[in-house]
């Protein structure tokens, strides 16, 4: 009896020495496992975050190319006319004379039955969601110094925009006024002098109209409000 009594008396005190605190191992243990939690979320949730960023990405640019469709199959209407990567390529439908800007009556006609066709496809879901600009550029060909040529294709830029917001010569009917106010909203003109030549004089001096489209999460600058003008006439005439 007096040996079971000591025996327990001295369990009892070795249990009561334990120290309740976890040892040193076991907490770098746990600290690991807690920081590699922590790392798989973070791996994760950047994961998810260049998913998303690649998948808009990837939207925007099969948005762009439906949108480039639909300008391909509006320019089939009129032979002649070609689309070039983002750019729309009129060749020999509004060709230049040497050192002039001026446009035939029938390549100012083209031009206002093509541009509104455009303009609806700007107008749609797509288009207003990316269409940034519509950059009319003018270019000419090498003959004569740069800084002439630079002045020529603007003109030349500025005279299709001309065309479009000013009043038909013959019994045409001018743009609609709802037309060309998203014109002015739109469209930019820009010269490349004899920049980007073609294979003939002839070829390079022309014009082209270039599509520009919003960066994600770019956004749209909201245009003033400004009537259009009663009496348009080109400053160029």
């Amino acid at each position: 009896m007096l040996g079971m009594r000591t025996a327990s008396r001295q369990r009892h005190r070795e249990e009561g020495e334990k120290p309740f605190w976890i040892s040193f191992s076991d907490l770098m243990s746990a600290l690991m496992v807690l920081f590699l939690v922590a790392m798989t979320v973070a791996l994760l949730a950047i994961t998810n975050e260049i998913s998303e960023a690649e998948r808009a990405k990837a939207q925007r640019e099969a948005d762009i190319d439906a949108l480039m469709e639909r300008i391909r199959e509006v320019v089939r209407d009129f032979p002649g006319v070609t689309v070039r990567g983002r750019s729309v390529d009129f060749g020999d439908r509004a060709r230049f004379d040497t050192n002039s800007h001026r446009l035939l009556a029938e390549q100012a006609k083209l031009l206002r039955a093509l541009v509104p066709r455009v303009l609806e496809v700007a107008r749609d879901p797509l288009g207003e969601r990316w269409i940034k600009r519509v950059v009319v550029e003018g270019f000419a060909d090498q003959r004569g110094t740069y800084l002439h040529n630079l002045n020529l294709s603007m003109q030349r830029s500025q005279r299709v925009l001309c065309v479009l917001l000013g009043k038909p010569e013959n019994d045409e009917p001018p743009l609609s006024d709802t037309d060309r106010i998203k014109i002015r909203e739109l469209f930019l003109v820009g010269g490349s002098s004899f920049n980007a030549l073609k294979d003939t004089l002839e070829e390079s001096r022309r014009i082209e109209m270039k599509l520009e489209f919003l960066d994600l999460e770019e956004l749209r600058p909201t245009p003033r409000e400004q009537p259009l003008d009663e009496n348009p006439r080109c400053p160029l005439d």
